[in-house]
């Protein structure tokens, strides 16, 4: 077979001198095609590597979310040791307040925000368990006590009322069903009582400010983003003073034993602490007080007793605690060693600890008022060893006022907010619970559960700062 030559010469190229045998252009060609090829090649192990670094990163902030969530698990558990371990029922753990915060599990730590005096005014939280009864009860508290809570309207505090009643009928500035049923979507007034705070959402003319304030986290802190005015998220007067909103102040849990029951399932210490072993709740509002007196004979003496029985002898109309206390010409180291089984009537619900409770909150209890609320916590700070009873209130009110105020207070906490928030490994994974516990039975219990998370970080400024600098070391 013949070839042409234009065929040879296509399949025969001259060669090029130096190089033979190779044409530029097609070894040009060869050469961007090769460099092509590398760069896909390196770009596709860049791609790859890029994503096994996030999935890297993905898994290990999983990690630290998992030990985070066991941390608050721990942590759970912890406060209901504590709780469980009480020398007095009724009384907050006496513990380290180190450890309350950071506390390491593992490779994790948790922290118990809780709250204080003068949490208003600072920019860093405090630490510890919230105290329940140091808030007002949404299902006692009457329509003026509520109208007194800071950043109340008298409207929202008569639909609060028209919500957990049990008529139809709207009360004076309230409201019905006639006005829920216009609402978009429907739904209809309770009518019933409230079973946690965030259930005020529902009430008519709830609004954002008034429930939470200007403390959008919920920490109790006055956090950077709650003093800049318009700037952040929420609207605030950037006045350096935390407006925290009513939640911040009401609760739906608070319960003491009620008289003739037990306030505890197990044997309590005695001395100082419950007078009765048995726990059991003697109720100082009736008339024939056989059994205080048989208790106040068995812990200071057959002569003592009978001679405050006999100085309670035309007390006919006492209603409450305090007032017995007042009138009963006993000391107060006498009455630490009988107070804890002392209650007043069968209805123990919603009662303010006074020795816990915020001077918002006791200016909304009768008898204390904006009068006597600030000189309640003056004498309450400057006396720290002596609030863990209702006795030294008698030496701040008058008759009239212990009177008024008496039936509505305690000096004593059966339910504990445990607020956790935890961090995994590195900082990372951050997880926040809010866990109430009730121990008005003696053994500790879970009332409630509610995760936080979604409402962001509530640590404050300085421990940010502190894991910032601590992820620095870790790289």
């Amino acid at each position: 077979m013949r070839v042409s030559a234009a065929t040879l010469a296509v399949l025969n190229p001259r060669p090029v001198a130096g190089r033979p045998g190779v044409d530029p252009e097609t070894r040009g060609s060869v050469m961007v095609i090769v460099l092509w090829v590398g760069f896909g090649l390196v770009s596709v192990a860049l791609y790859f590597a890029h994503s096994m670094s996030l999935e890297l990163r993905a898994a290990d902030n999983r990690v630290a979310a998992i030990q985070a969530e066991q941390a608050i698990n721990g942590a759970a558990r912890y406060v209901g040791y504590l709780l469980s371990e009480l020398d007095e029922p009724g009384m907050a753990p006496d513990v380290d307040a180190s450890l309350y915060e950071a506390v390491p599990v593992g490779e994790a730590n948790f922290w118990l925000i809780g709250r204080g005096d003068d949490a208003d005014t600072l920019d860093l939280p405090l630490f510890g368990l919230v105290d329940e009864a140091s808030k007002l009860n949404l299902n006692t508290a009457t329509l003026e006590m509520l109208e007194l809570l800071p950043g109340m309207t008298a409207e929202f505090a008569a639909a609060i009322i028209d919500w957990r009643d049990s008529d139809s009928e709207p009360g004076s500035g309230g409201v019905e069903d006639d006005t829920y049923l216009r609402l978009n979507p429907p739904y209809h007034c309770k009518n019933g009582d409230f079973e946690s705070v965030e259930e005020l959402r529902l009430v008519y003319g709830a609004t954002l400010e008034i429930l939470y304030g200007e403390d959008l986290n919920r920490n109790g802190v006055l956090d950077p983003n709650e003093n800049d005015g318009d700037v952040s998220p929420p609207p605030d007067n950037r006045d350096g003073h935390l407006d925290p909103g009513i939640l911040e102040y009401l609760t739906v849990y608070t319960r003491a034993p009620q008289s003739g029951s037990s306030a505890t399932d197990s044997t309590s210490a005695t001395g100082s602490g419950t007078a009765d072993s048995s726990g059991t709740i003697y109720d100082v509002t009736q008339t024939n007080r056989t059994e205080v007196i048989t208790l106040l004979g068995e812990q200071l003496g057959e002569e003592r007793a009978s001679q405050i029985s006999q100085q309670l002898a035309t007390a006919n109309d006492i209603t409450s605690v305090l007032e017995f206390f007042a009138r009963s010409g006993m000391t107060a180291d006498e009455f630490a060693l009988v107070e804890a089984n002392l209650g007043a009537g069968t209805n123990q619900l919603g009662l303010i600890n006074v020795n816990t409770a915020s001077e918002a909150v006791l200016t909304c209890i009768p008898g204390i008022g904006t009068e006597n609320a600030g000189t309640v916590v003056a004498e309450r700070l400057s006396n720290p060893e002596g609030t863990c009873s209702v006795a030294w209130v008698a030496d701040v009110l008058s008759e009239e006022a212990i009177k008024e105020a008496g039936p509505y207070l305690i000096g004593r906490t059966y339910q504990f907010t445990a607020d956790i928030a935890a961090l995994g490994r590195h900082g990372r994974g951050y997880r926040r619970v809010r866990l109430v516990f009730d121990t008005s039975s003696g053994t500790p219990q879970v009332l409630f559960r509610q995760d936080l998370t979604h409402l962001g970080w509530a640590l404050g400024a300085e421990v940010r700062e502190q894991l910032q600098l601590a992820r620095q070391l870790w790289r």
